[in-house]
């Protein structure tokens, strides 16, 4: 079959949500494993092909954050600001939502595109959970696709969805709203960013955000780290 396009597909997630899992079942045996440059943290790829595409996998390292505190968490947000991936799919445990959804709005804040993995339906439905995933998606303005890993339900679908985020033009994903007063400084920041040509890479809005944070590793950008 002649392959179309080439998607990268970043899959990440917090740790236990069963995010090798549907690694596993997207990539099967078509997988390798290195490092990350520069670190002895491990590195999985697989790839995928699907209906003339060929989806190439990254499984990110697990993580609760994107707040370079750990390396894992900054492998994973430099991944997605540096290579751009087609997609971000993010595995959520639908039983532990509220801990789950911090990452994927730290996602949205990075302007990646979105898939949301509705992950361990199945506990959440035994442990008396009702979800109701229209109204999520609506919510949060990406697809939002259920799924339980271990049964392999749901991967089809989760494709379907990775394939047509990738292949729209459209933004998705709601700007979070931190209030009048902090919304005037990230304004003022973000126009003193955007005089900064060697900044361009990077969505201004994160980077002002991540300023009033204190994040040391963005702070480097403007000491001299870029170069």
């Amino acid at each position: 079959m002649k392959v179309e396009r080439e998607i990268l597909v970043a899959l990440a997630g917090n740790p236990n949500s069963g995010k090798t899992t549907i690694f596993n079942n997207l990539t099967g045996a078509r997988q390798h494993v290195g490092n990350w440059p520069g670190v002895t943290v491990e590195k999985k790829e697989g790839t995928l092909r699907w209906g003339g595409y060929l989806l190439r996998v990254v499984d990110l390292p697990g993580t609760y954050s994107l707040s370079a505190h750990s390396i894992d968490e900054l492998i994973a947000r430099n991944f997605v600001v540096e290579e751009r991936p087609d997609v971000v799919v993010d595995i959520v445990d639908a039983s532990n939502l509220e801990r789950n959804l911090y990452l994927a709005l730290q996602f949205m804040e990075l302007e990646a595109r979105l898939v949301i993995a509705l992950n361990m339906m199945d506990v959440a439905e035994s442990r008396g959970f009702r979800i109701d995933v229209q109204g999520l998606e609506k919510f949060l303005g990406v697809p939002v696709v259920p799924t339980v890993a271990t049964k392999k339900i749901g991967m089809e679908e989760l494709i379907r969805a990775i394939i047509a985020v990738a292949s729209g033009d459209e933004k998705i994903g709601v700007q979070i709203n931190y209030g009048e007063e902090i919304e005037a400084e990230l304004r003022k920041i973000e126009d003193l960013i955007r005089k900064e040509p060697s900044l361009s890479k990077y969505p201004s809005r994160w980077l002002a955000l991540k300023l009033l944070e204190g994040d040391q590793e963005v702070w480097k950008l403007f000491e001299g780290g870029e170069g």
